[in-house]
C-alpha cells in the first residue's frame, strides 16, 4: 500500500495493479481511433475507385503499405527493446561521435538546462502516459545491469522510444509533403487545360500550309540562342533562369504536344495530350509517396554523421536544393535542345513546327531518372523539416542538438524554397518534358484498354511458348510437317492484330459518339 503521503508506489503503478476500467478505457480509445482512420482510408479508396482514379488509389495503397511498415518497425522496437537494453558496450565507445558534447550539456544544466530536461521528461510522459515514468525506471535497470560489468547500455530505453517517435514523424511528414507537392503541382498543370481546349478548337478549322522562316516561330525565338560554344553556355544559363519564371509557355506546350502526337499517335491529331499527361503524373505519384530502401539508407547515414560540431543537418540541407536546381535546369535545357535541333537543320519550315522526342536528351538516356531525383529531393526536404520539429518538441529550441540559430533559419528558408519551387516549377516541368522521350507510357490508353493489352500480352506469351513447344517436338518431322508448322504460326500474328484493333476501336467509340 502507499505510504503516508497517499501517493502510489512504482509497484502499484504496474499493469496488474491498474484498475480494469482504466485499461479498458484506454484500449477502447486506441482501438476507436485506429478503426476511424482505417474506415476513412477505406472510404477514400472507394471514392477514388468510383471516380476511376486508379493511379491515386494505388498511391493510397502505397500509403497503407508505409503505415504497415511503420507498425512493423514499432512492433520490432517494442519486442526487442528489452534485448537492446541488455546489450552492453565499453564506456569508451560511447564517447565518440556524439550529437552533443557532454561537457557543454552538463554546464548548461547548471543554468537553464534543468528546465529543458524537465520539459523533455514531460514530453515523454505525455506521449507514453504512466509508462513514461516506468520507462525511466526500466532504463535505470538497464544501466545498473551494464554498470555491474563496468560498461554502459548500447541504447537507453528512453532514447529508443524517442527514435521510434522520430521515425513515425519522418514518415508522416514525407507523406504530407508529397501530397502537398502533387496538389500544388497539379493545380499548376491544370492551368494548361485552356491551352489544350484552344488547340482542339483551332484544329477544327483547316490550317493554311505556308512556308515560314524558322525564326518566325515563337518557340524558336524564345529557346534558340545561336550556334557555337558561347551559345551553349548561354543556353544553359537561360535554362537555369527560366525555371524561376514562365517555365512552360503556350508555345512550349503547343510544340511539345504536336511533337508527341506526330511521333506516337499520328493517326489521332485530336489526342487529348493534357489528359494523358495528368494520368501519367498521377501514376508516378505512387512512386513519390513511398519510402524506398535507398531513402532509409540516407536516414541511417544522416543519423551516423550528425556529430557535434560538424553541422551535418545544415550542410545536408543544400543537397536537395542543388539537386532541384540541376533537375529544373536540365528539364528546361531539354526544351532548348528540341528548339536547337530544328533551328540547326532547317532555315524554313512548311506548315507547323514539329520537334522529335528522344531519350538522348536525358541523363543516361533514361527520363525515369528525373523521377527518382524528385523522389529523393522531396524525401530529403521532408526529413529536414521532420527532424527540426522532432527536436523542437522533444528537446526544445535551445537544446544542443538543435544547433545555433544561424544554422536553423537558413535550413527552414531552404526547405520552404524547395517546396515552392518543386511544386510550381519542377514538377510541372517533369510532367510535360519527360513525355519527350522515345517511348510513351501505358497511361496513353484508358484503363480498360490497359487491362485488355495486359491480357493480350499474356495470351501472346502462352501462344508463343505453346508453339515453341510444338516446334521442338516436331523437329524430326520433315516436308509437310514444317510447312504446316509455318502455316500454324501465321494465325496468331493476324489474330493479335485483330485484337489490337478491337481494343483501340473500343477506346475510340466514346470519342466518336461524342463528336
Amino acid at each position: 500500500m502507499g505510504g503516508g503521503g497517499g501517493g502510489l508506489s512504482e509497484e502499484q503503478m504496474k499493469l496488474e495493479f491498474t484498475p480494469t476500467w482504466i485499461v479498458a478505457g484506454v484500449c477502447s480509445i486506441i482501438v476507436l481511433i485506429s478503426l476511424v482512420v482505417e474506415r476513412l482510408l477505406h472510404r477514400l479508396g472507394k471514392i477514388l475507385k468510383k471516380k476511376n482514379q486508379k493511379p491515386l488509389f494505388e498511391a493510397l495503397q502505397k500509403v497503407k503499405e508505409e503505415l504497415m511498415l511503420l507498425g512493423f518497425i514499432s512492433l520490432l522496437l517494442t519486442v526487442f527493446q528489452g534485448a537492446i537494453q541488455q546489450i552492453c558496450i565499453p564506456q569508451g565507445w560511447a564517447n565518440h561521435m556524439l550529437p552533443c558534447n557532454r561537457e557543454e550539456e552538463s554546464s548548461g544544466n547548471e543554468g537553464g538546462g534543468a528546465t529543458k530536461e524537465h520539459l523533455s521528461s514531460q514530453f515523454l510522459v505525455g506521449v507514453l502516459g504512466h509508462g513514461g515514468r516506468s520507462l525511466l525506471s526500466s532504463g535505470e535497470f538497464g544501466f545498473e545491469h551494464c554498470q555491474k560489468k563496468g560498461k554502459v547500455p548500447l541504447l537507453s530505453l528512453e532514447a529508443l522510444h524517442r527514435l521510434h517517435i522520430f521515425i513515425f514523424v519522418l514518415a508522416l511528414t514525407h507523406v504530407i509533403f508529397s501530397v502537398l507537392t502533387m496538389v500544388l503541382g497539379g493545380m499548376k498543370i491544370r492551368q494548361w487545360k485552356h491551352w489544350e481546349d484552344e488547340i482542339q478548337k483551332d484544329d477544327i478549322r483547316t490550317s493554311s500550309i505556308k512556308v515560314r522562316h524558322v525564326h518566325q516561330f515563337e518557340f524558336i525565338r524564345d529557346r534558340f540562342k545561336g550556334l557555337g560554344k558561347d551559345s551553349l553556355i548561354l543556353s544553359w544559363l537561360h535554362s537555369f533562369v527560366k525555371q524561376f519564371y514562365g517555365s512552360v509557355t503556350k508555345s512550349d506546350y503547343t510544340t511539345m504536344r504536336l511533337g508527341f502526337i506526330m511521333t506516337h499517335c499520328r493517326g489521332n491529331p485530336k489526342f487529348d495530350f493534357h489528359k494523358y499527361m495528368v494520368r501519367a503524373l498521377e501514376a508516378d505519384f505512387k512512386k513519390v509517396v513511398g519510402i524506398s530502401w535507398y531513402l532509409w539508407i540516407f536516414v541511417v547515414l544522416f543519423l551516423l554523421l550528425n556529430v557535434n560540431g560538424w553541422h551535418t543537418y545544415f550542410w545536408i540541407a543544400f543537397v536537395p536544393l542543388f539537386l532541384l536546381l540541376a533537375v529544373g535546369t536540365k528539364l528546361e535545357h531539354v526544351i532548348t535542345q528540341l528548339a536547337h535541333e530544328v533551328a540547326e537543320k532547317h532555315s524554313a519550315i512548311e506548315g507547323d513546327l514539329v520537334v522529335k522526342p528522344s531519350d538522348e536528351h536525358f541523363w543516361f538516356n533514361r527520363p525515369r531518372i528525373v523521377l527518382y531525383l524528385i523522389h529523393f529531393i522531396l524525401f530529403q526536404n521532408a526529413f529536414e523539416i521532420a527532424f527540426f520539429f522532432w527536436i523542437l518538441t522533444t528537446y526544445g529550441f535551445d537544446s544542443c542538438i538543435m544547433g545555433q540559430v544561424g544554422f536553423i533559419i537558413p535550413r527552414l528558408v531552404i526547405g520552404a524554397i524547395i517546396q515552392i519551387l518543386c511544386s510550381y516549377s519542377t514538377l510541372p516541368l517533369y510532367a510535360i518534358v519527360t513525355q519527350m522521350g522515345s517511348y510513351f507510357k501505358k497511361e496513353i490508353f484508358d484503363e480498360h484498354v490497359q487491362q485488355g493489352l495486359v491480357g493480350w500480352a499474356q495470351k501472346v506469351k502462352k501462344r508463343t511458348a505453346h508453339k515453341a513447344g510444338n516446334g521442338t517436338a516436331g523437329n524430326g518431322v520433315a516436308g509437310n510437317g514444317s510447312a504446316s508448322a509455318t502455316a500454324s504460326q501465321e494465325p496468331p500474328s493476324s489474330s493479335v492484330k485483330i485484337e489490337m484493333m478491337n481494343l483501340l476501336a473500343k477506346k475510340n467509340e466514346p470519342q466518336n459518339g461524342a463528336s
